[in-house]
C-alpha cells in the first residue's frame, strides 16, 4: 500500500485516464478500534464498484473485464491489519493502485475519467510530512516521517554507507579511540556525498528536514554542504544504525516544540487579519471564498469534519447519508486552497474554537 504523495505522483494520479476509471473509498480503522468491521466495509465497497461498472452503458465488456482484474489485484493488496484510518483504491484499464491514509475518508465509489484525490492531498496535507537525516561517520540514513510513524526510505541512494575495516566510529568517539573522526578528511568527503545525495531528494520532494546525530557529525555537515543550514538540528548520536521507534523517539519532543510554534504563529496571522480586514471564519464563508480563489491562508484544525449539503449560495448541516450530503467538505477546501496556491496549515483541536474549527486569512 502506498504513503508517500510526491508532486509528481500527485500530477500522474490526475491526468485524465480511459473511462471508467474507478476510485472507491472507504474508512478503516487501526488494529485497536474495531477493525473487525474492515473487511466487511471494503467488500461492499468493492461490490458497489462492480455493480457500478456492470449498469453502466458506458462501459464496454472488454473494458469492464479489465478494470473487474484490477480492483482483484488492488483487494489482494490491501493489508488490514496495517490499516490506518482511511483507504483509497483506484482502478482504471490497465492500472491500479491502493492508498492508505492517516485521515478518515467518506465511503464513496466514483467513475469518471479521472480518480477522485482531494481526499488524497488532504490527508497528505494533514500528515504534514518531513525527512529525518541521521548522520553518523559511517552511515548517514534516511527517514520519511509523518505523525505517527517514522519509515527509513531509499530514495537518492540512502542509506549511504563508508566502508572500512574495523571502522566503528561511533562506538570510537565513545571509548575515545578516535578523536579527530569529523576532521578526517575522508569523513568529509563522506558527508559531501550525503549532503549532495540530500539536495536532490529536496528538490524532488520538498519538506522539512531533521538532521539527527553527534554535535560534531552535524556541525561538519553543516560546514561541508548546504542542507544542513536550513534544517532543524536534533544533536543525539547512537542513531546510525538505529531502528525506526528509536528515532522517532529521539524526534518526539523536537516535534511537539514545533508543533506549538507552529499553532502560535499561525493564531499570530489569524488575529493580525482580523485588523486588516481579510479574515474569514466558518465553512461557509471559507468555502465561498476558496471558490472566489481569495484565500491565502488557511488553518484548519485536525479532526475538524462537517458534513454539508450545498444550496449554491450557502452552506448548510446535513446528516451522513442525507441526499446530497457532502461527507468531504473539508477535504475539498483543503484541495481548492492547495489548487489555488493557498498555504494550509493543520493546527490542535480547540485552536479555532471561536472559528468553529476553521479559519483563513484573504488575499483581499
Amino acid at each position: 500500500m502506498e504513503h508517500a504523495l510526491s508532486p509528481a505522483t500527485l500530477a500522474e494520479l490526475r491526468r485524465p485516464r480511459p473511462y471508467p476509471a474507478v476510485s472507491v473509498l472507504t474508512p478503516t480503522h487501526r488494529r485497536e478500534r474495531g477493525s473487525g468491521q474492515d473487511p466487511v466495509r471494503l467488500r461492499n465497497a468493492l461490490t458497489e464498484a462492480r455493480r457500478r461498472l456492470e449498469s453502466d452503458p458506458a462501459v464496454t465488456r472488454e473494458r469492464r473485464a479489465d478494470v473487474e482484474a484490477q480492483l482483484d489485484r488492488a483487494l489482494a493488496e490491501v493489508d488490514l491489519t496495517h490499516a490506518e484510518d482511511g483507504l483509497v483504491i483506484f482502478a482504471a484499464p490497465g492500472e491500479h493502485q491502493v492508498w492508505s491514509l492517516a485521515r478518515p475518508v467518506p465511503e464513496r465509489v466514483v467513475l469518471s475519467d479521472t480518480f477522485l484525490t482531494r481526499n488524497l492531498v488532504a490527508a497528505h496535507t494533514a500528515e504534514r510530512p518531513y525527512w529525518v537525516l541521521s548522520v553518523s561517520a559511517d552511515r548517514v540514513t534516511l527517514w520519511s516521517g509523518g505523525p505517527d510513524r517514522v519509515v527509513e526510505d531509499h530514495l537518492g541512494g540512502f542509506p549511504l554507507e563508508r566502508r572500512r575495516e574495523n571502522f566503528d566510529a561511533e562506538r570510537q568517539m565513545q571509548i575515545g579511540d578516535l578523536p579527530s573522526t569529523f576532521r578526517d578528511e575522508g569523513t568529509r568527503q563522506f558527508l559531501r556525498e550525503a549532503d549532495t545525495a540530500m539536495s536532490t531528494v529536496l528538490r524532488e520532494q520538498p519538506r522539512p528536514l531533521y538532521v539527527m546525530g553527534e554535535q560534531a557529525a552535524l556541525s561538519l555537515l553543516d560546514e561541508v554542504g548546504s542542507v544542513a543550514k536550513s534544517a532543524v538540528h536534533v544533536p543525539h548520536g547512537g542513531l546510525g544504525h538505529a531502528g525506526p521507534d528509536a528515532v522517532r523517539q529521539a524526534l518526539r519532543p523536537v516535534l511537539a516544540e514545533e508543533s506549538r510554534k507552529d499553532a502560535t504563529a499561525v493564531v499570530g496571522e489569524l488575529t493580525s487579519a482580523r485588523g486588516h480586514r481579510t479574515y474569514a471564519a466558518g465553512l461557509d464563508e471559507l468555502w465561498q471564498s476558496t471558490r472566489e480563489g481569495r484565500v491565502r491562508l488557511l488553518a484548519v484544525e485536525e479532526n475538524f469534519r462537517a458534513t454539508v449539503r450545498d444550496l449554491g449560495e450557502h452552506l448548510v448541516p446535513a446528516e451522513p447519508g442525507d441526499l446530497d450530503a457532502r461527507d468531504d467538505i473539508v477535504d475539498e477546501i483543503v484541495e481548492q486552497c492547495l489548487e489555488t496556491g493557498a498555504e494550509v496549515r493543520f493546527v490542535p483541536d480547540g485552536t479555532l474554537d471561536d472559528a468553529h474549527g476553521i479559519a483563513g486569512v484573504l488575499r483581499y
